[in-house]
């Protein structure tokens, strides 16, 4: 029996987060002002008899998923957050507008050099679209550096945590910082002179480096003038000083960009050193493999991550401090425009900042720790198979525990009477749980098959590396369907029960990963449900062989029939409006871009339906247009979780359903995936689930409303109750907090 919800107690925790003096700080009134729109506050408002295709009825994609990310950076600001959260939000900016320009600008500077005028559902041009990234992230990321050296670091230092620069070094760190460089740095550092026989040298996605003028003449006569220093990426990026160098109480640090400034004398001796001034380049990371000419998927993809690390520049970040023509130097070495130039004033790699919140031993400025709730059903004395034979269980990660998952495995693992196990992997991590007990499984003379993911981004390396184990294990490793990224998230069990086979099934929104389990809202089901875990079965068989499409009774699954079903429920609500039943859906998703998905909400709105739509991230629907998109609301929710649910409801007319599901309302999901959806068939857990979501649309902590001109607006709780929905549901269904 979960816990009631107590929204006063909750209230209460969150006025308590907000008066802890560990999380107060002085804050810059300017900087807390954000109304940069989605690119499209130019273009008239349709008229209610606009067409649906309409490219005023449409965000842009890319300007959507950039607003994403200044919500994360406001969070750097919200004194509800402990300090070195805040701290992590900022950095976190930082690393999702590398991806940002990893993946999506460099798309878009590809199609433009393919000289690809396409227009998108909104009508921008890839050219009108940079030029908005542009003016958008300059402005975003010059206010985050602001945000760093006049609001966190001050506060930072307000408890006793202090950056330490080259003029603050006292006499003994001084000695101490030269003896580590001598000791730690120039054994690993390679400066590289340029001149004919060193030309500019291919520089790391994304490493640290230095452009160092010179005069004078070194040990080979040759004269003076750049060299290129890389910083080794072996080596922190920030060093923390003994303690017994710092004032009682302080923890100091140095950033190794001072230390190499500080030393760039040493490492040319004889040399003049006029300038040391450190740069970055993000280059085009996405990989690129033709499903028409790969026979080895795995052995493409090994050629493609080599080639990842060296790809088109696509945008180079400079100290503020270096000289114009040094600056256009490094451009033209890139190929890269003034519009891809950003100057910083700070170190040009932030994300490696993050080491701070880990090596910190400050409770007091972080989140309260937690304990994840069981369902008090799962007790550790009985079988999970008894248990799940029982009835269905719902977990809600991270406020439920995601050990109920591992332990199911582990105990298939080991049970004579389980016959086989089937499971995709998408994102699982280096140590997992998971993956142990699936080779324990194959060890142990099981039939186990694991449909790896080799092409989930950033992780192709550790997937290619996994399955290697398991193979190595004896499972059956299967790399899914080319041309169809498998998403999906889904474990089968054949266990021989009283002489027949019985099957177990878990079904989920997220990844089996334990790490981000604890920090990313996602639901698990677990069933013994006949029908359904005959149709997860049916999908691995399609998976794993060849034949035609096969017949699924309750599961939706992409690339098949779940887009297709998607719309004939919008369509259904729809239909009982205009018939005057009661209505209403919820759609809870990371991303809404599809454009026959967003144009049936638009029918369904206009029909009178009552529209809810959770979107943390990209939303492509503009919402509040009168007579088109006046019935629907779109809020993100932004907090100390990532939201990662994907959650339907559907009210019909008093018949309700609630489905969850791998997917997002993305055109990649619903065609070029395969995707489950499955539905809540207990009707205690499918309210239970809509509940949930109830949480999270009185929301007036966490909660960003979407306007009509592309701008986000924060809900203030003003003199109601604060509601925080991550907080609530912690204290509904966390064991202890």
């Amino acid at each position: 029996m979960d816990k009631p919800r107590d929204r006063k107690k909750t209230a209460a925790a969150n006025k308590e987060r907000k008066a802890s003096p560990a999380q107060a700080t002085t804050s810059t009134p300017a900087l807390r002002v954000n109304r940069t729109r989605t690119g499209i506050h130019a273009k008239p408002t349709p008229s209610p008899e606009a067409e649906l295709d309409d490219t005023v009825l449409y965000f842009n994609r890319e300007l959507s998923h950039l607003q994403f990310n200044i919500r994360v950076l406001e969070q750097a600001l919200d004194a509800s957050h402990p300090l070195l959260n805040r701290l992590m939000f900022l950095l976190i900016f930082s690393s999702n507008l590398d991806e940002f320009f990893e993946i999506r600008v460099s798309g878009l500077k590809h199609r433009q050099a393919l000289g690809r005028d396409d227009i998108g559902i909104d009508g921008l041009t890839p050219e009108q679209v940079l030029d908005e990234i542009a003016r958008i992230t300059h402005e975003q990321i010059e206010r985050q550096y602001q945000i760093l050296n006049d609001v966190l670091i001050p506060a930072l230092e307000e408890h006793h945590i202090r950056f330490r620069r080259r003029g603050q070094w006292t006499d003994a760190q001084r000695k101490w910082i030269s003896d580590y460089f001598e000791e730690e740095v120039m054994p690993v550092i390679s400066p590289i002179g340029l001149d004919p026989s060193h030309p500019f040298p291919r520089l790391v996605n994304k490493s640290l480096n230095f452009i160092v003028e010179l005069e004078g003449k070194d040990a080979f006569g040759r004269e003076g003038g750049l060299a290129i220093l890389p910083a080794p990426r072996s080596l922190p990026r920030l060093i923390r000083l003994p303690d017994t160098l710092a004032e009682k109480g302080y923890a100091d640090h140095v950033f190794l960009s001072s230390m190499i400034h500080a030393h760039a004398q040493a490492v040319f001796p004889g040399m003049k050193v006029h300038g040391c001034y450190q740069f970055r380049l993000t280059r085009n990371a996405d990989l690129s493999v033709d499903p028409e000419e790969v026979s080895d998927l795995a052995s493409a993809l090994r050629g493609e991550l080599l080639a990842r690390r060296y790809g088109d520049g696509v945008r180079l970040e400079v100290a503020d401090n270096c000289p114009d023509e040094l600056v256009t130097f490094l451009l033209e070495q890139f190929e890269l425009s003034q519009q891809d130039l950003y100057r910083v004033h700070g170190p040009v790699n932030l994300t490696r900042m993050m080491a701070l919140i880990g090596d910190m031993d400050r409770p007091d400025l972080l989140y309260r720790p937690f304990t994840a709730g069981i369902p008090k059903g799962l007790k550790p004395e009985s079988s999970l198979f008894d248990t799940i034979r029982q009835g269905d269980i719902l977990l809600h990660h991270p406020f439920q525990s995601f050990s109920p998952i591992e332990d199911l495995l582990r105990e298939a693992a080991r049970d004579s009477d389980v016959l086989a196990i089937k499971q995709t992997l998408y994102r699982t991590g280096a140590d997992s749980p998971i993956v142990s007990a699936l080779m324990e499984a194959a060890r142990g003379g099981k039939e186990v098959t694991v449909v790896i993911e080799l092409r989930a981004r950033f992780d192709e390396a550790d997937n290619l590396s996994l399955a290697s184990r398991l193979q190595e294990a004896g499972a059956i490793v299967i790399y899914g369907v080319m041309a169809y990224k498998t998403h999906a998230k889904m474990l089968h069990i054949v266990r021989r029960e009283g002489g027949e086979l019985r099957y177990y099934a878990h079904l989920g929104t997220g990844n089996y990963h334990s790490k981000t389990a604890k920090l990313y809202t996602d639901y698990s089901l677990l069933t013994a449900h006949e029908t359904l875990c005959e149709d997860v079965h049916k999908v691995f068989q399609q998976l794993s062989g060849m034949g035609k499409q096969r017949n699924i009774d309750l599961l939706l699954h992409a690339p098949f029939v779940l887009h297709e079903r998607l719309v004939e429920m919008i369509n259904r609500e729809a239909k009982l409006a205009e018939k005057g039943k009661k209505t209403h859906l919820i759609i809870k998703c990371n991303s809404l871009t599809e454009p026959r998905l967003i144009r049936a909400l638009y029918r369904a709105s206009r029909a009178g339906v009552k529209c809810d739509l959770i979107i943390r991230g990209t939303c492509c629907l503009r919402p509040g247009v009168p007579g088109i998109s006046e019935n629907i609301l779109v809020r993100s929710i932004i907090g100390r979780f990532l939201e990662h649910t994907r959650v339907f409801y559907f009210h019909n007319d008093g018949k309700p359903e609630m489905w969850a599901s791998s997917a997002d309302f993305m055109e990649r999901n619903m065609f070029h995936r395969v995707e489950t959806c499955f539905p809540l068939l207990d009707k205690k857990l499918a309210q239970r689930m809509r509940k949930d979501l109830e949480t999270y649309l009185v929301d007036n902590c966490q909660s960003w409303l979407l306007r009509e001109d592309g701008s986000y607006q924060q809900q203030k709780a003003g003199d109601a109750a604060p509601i925080s929905a991550q907080e609530t549901l912690l204290y509904a269904y966390a064991a202890k907090y």
